[in-house]
């Protein structure tokens, strides 16, 4: 099956671009948007509408295969690429990249997936945006091709065991990390609620003291609203790099300390934190990682520490993971551009015994989640994240729904 045309689609995603560094440095809230300038080059304001392009690929049996190009919300922090902008990049599709696909044959995904992501123009690679979703386009157009799932396309080209599993969903709460808590508990989220704790003073505390209050909370908010006693979510916490900052990059001790305590108020719930410290650069934060991890196994503390920050590509995966820095992988999908990276990190990560979770943003679209589905499901990836979006109910939807599909249609066929 060959692609014969090309087509692409502006869109939004189901949250926005903000510019992490002005966040970090103090920017106030105003609403839903922040105030003051931002500092990340390429953002006009501090908080900016999220944008996607929809890539198509029509099949010469009229067929259309579809992915959807998008960036994280802290696009330009963290090693990441820069904002990803429609304007900016559909001509420079058009231009550079359909070319590549017009004609190309789709009874197969890796190879030409392959062949986008290594692409480069003017001696650069291309936008891990656009990496991202093309080669979403090329496993929907090799599924079509072939009549099969996307999840069994993946399966059979990666080798996996092609028995699909339910596999836990962690929700995102955003800023409204109270309500959208009890949507989490009355939805039987497996895991839950990320809580945005991304500013020292007002959401973790000089001493930590806001985000034990709020841990003690939630324990009980779980008690209270739990469905039945069976249900014991896991507490995963994403306090991006504040707990280093309150009390030192590299004092492992106190950190350790510090998160001991959020493990006694959460028991018996199993607790992680994602992004302790963020040192602003790979390798030292690998170590720091490293160490923090080494100091809570040595005393023994119940927690898991999940690497995020400056850990983007599949190389920076492995890095991580050979050296443990951390439990947990987050592999943060949209930054790894093309998604036969995100495949070959989650069976990387299995390999050497480190936990796969195939995570990404609130800033993606419906149609991302949708594969990421497929490619959670097909590898055994340890977690998925609910996306897009912060609100729970839209990307709970989209997520859950798609999974239970694939099973059930996977399954169908060894009834």
């Amino acid at each position: 099956m060959k692609i014969t045309k090309v087509l692409c689609a502006p869109g939004r995603t189901g949250f926005y671009f903000d510019d992490q560094r002005a966040i970090k440095q103090g920017a106030d809230h105003d609403g839903m948007a922040y105030i003051g300038k931002p500092v990340t080059p390429g953002f006009s304001a501090i908080r900016q509408a999220g944008e996607a392009i929809s890539v198509m690929l029509v099949l010469e049996d009229g067929q259309i295969a579809w992915g959807d190009c998008a960036a994280v919300q802290y696009s330009g922090a963290g090693g990441r690429d820069p904002l990803f902008l429609s304007e900016d990049f559909i001509p420079f599709i058009m231009e550079h990249i359909a070319p590549v696909l017009t004609g190309a044959e789709v009874n197969a995904f890796r190879p030409l997936a392959e062949k986008i992501d290594h692409m480069e123009v003017n001696g650069k690679r291309l936008h891990t945006a656009i990496r991202y979703g093309v080669t979403q386009a090329i496993l929907d157009a090799a599924a079509k091709s072939n009549k099969k799932l996307m999840a069994e396309i993946i399966a059979e080209e990666y080798h996996t065991s092609g028995v699909f599993k339910e596999i836990p969903i962690f929700c995102q709460s955003g800023d409204d990390r109270y309500n959208n808590v009890d949507k989490m508990i009355v939805k039987g989220a497996s895991a839950m609620p990320h809580a945005l704790i991304n500013h020292v003073e007002t959401k973790l505390g000089k001493n930590g003291e806001i985000l034990q209050e709020y841990c003690r909370w939630m324990k009980n908010r779980i008690l209270e609203l739990r469905p039945s006693e069976s249900y014991a979510p896991i507490i995963h916490i994403d306090v991006y790099g504040t707990i280093g900052a309150a009390f030192g990059n590299d004092n492992y001790e106190a950190q350790a300390t510090y998160i001991e305590s959020l493990v006694k108020i959460m028991a018996p719930f199993k607790l992680r934190i994602e992004g302790p410290m963020d040192v602003e650069d790979r390798e030292k934060q690998m170590i720091a990682l490293k160490s923090l991890r080494e100091e809570v196994d040595r005393r023994g503390i119940a927690v898991e520490l999940v690497a995020d920050e400056w850990c983007n590509t599949y190389e920076d995966i492995k890095y991580f993971a050979d050296n443990k820095a951390g439990h947990m992988i987050q592999i943060k999908s949209p930054d790894l551009g093309g998604i036969n990276n995100i495949v070959e990190s989650v069976l990387y990560c299995k390999k050497v015994g480190i936990g796969a979770y195939q995570g990404g943003s609130c800033n993606e679209t419906d149609r991302t989640a949708q594969v990421c589905v497929h490619l959670a499901l097909a590898t055994g990836a340890d977690q998925m994240l609910c996306k897009p979006g912060m609100g729970v109910d839209e990307g709970y939807t989209i997520t859950y729904n798609e999974m239970e599909r694939i099973i059930a249609l996977a399954g169908r066929k060894r009834a």
